[in-house]
């Protein structure tokens, strides 16, 4: 079987998963996209998965129980850790709303190649927010289990160093994502120079 190595050195990069966590509407996603645009921008093969493209296919047929939360998790978890063995630059942008979820995931990819990055708004900020009217929808009661209020949402444990915090309501989105970009683009470089290179 190919081996990892090969394929990063391919690629000139780190298979890695940066996995963005926080309440809904707190910019994750946004993040996320902008920061897999300018990563592209410079020639770095990315995968970004979120709500949009795994709720529709790998987790269609979930709900938001705590068994369907998990489930869908560990799904996710599985398929970014083999992106970041394959090389590819992993972008997963959920919820995740506790720390059990979050630390599961951690082991499935496995701490070296797994970055947690909370993206923290507060409820009322995201509710103010309400990109996809899901808020408005929650407080009209056609929401079941909407996270940070029927449903548990837990912030990062104090304790745990390497957890990123990226602060979006205080923070526009352009310095919030470079401030995330400087984190990721040194992890991300590759172990050889390419072929030719020095």
């Amino acid at each position: 079987m190919l081996g990892r190595e090969a394929k990063e050195h391919v690629l000139g990069q780190r298979g890695r998963v940066f996995w963005l966590y926080g309440l809904s509407g707190s910019g994750k996603s946004t993040l996320a996209h902008a920061l897999e645009r300018r990563l592209h921008g410079e020639g770095v093969l990315t995968r970004l998965l979120d709500g949009d493209n795994i709720r529709t296919g790998l987790s269609r047929g979930l709900g938001f129980s705590d068994a369907d939360r998990l489930e869908n998790i560990r799904r996710i978890s599985e398929v970014a850790k083999l992106f970041a063995e394959t090389g590819i630059v992993t972008l997963a942008a959920f919820i995740t709303p506790t720390r059990e979820l979050r630390a599961m995931a951690r082991d499935i990819v496995g701490a070296p190649d797994f970055r947690e990055i909370y993206v923290k708004a507060s409820f009322a900020a995201c509710a103010a927010r309400d990109v996809k009217g899901l808020y408005a929808k929650a407080k009209a009661g056609g929401v079941k289990d909407f996270t940070g209020r029927d449903s548990l949402f837990e912030e990062p444990d104090a304790d745990v160093g390497d957890v990123v915090v990226i602060d979006t309501e205080h923070t526009t989105v352009e310095d919030s994502t470079d401030t995330l970009y400087q984190i990721v683009r040194p992890l991300i470089d590759p172990r050889d120079s390419r072929p030719g290179e020095k």
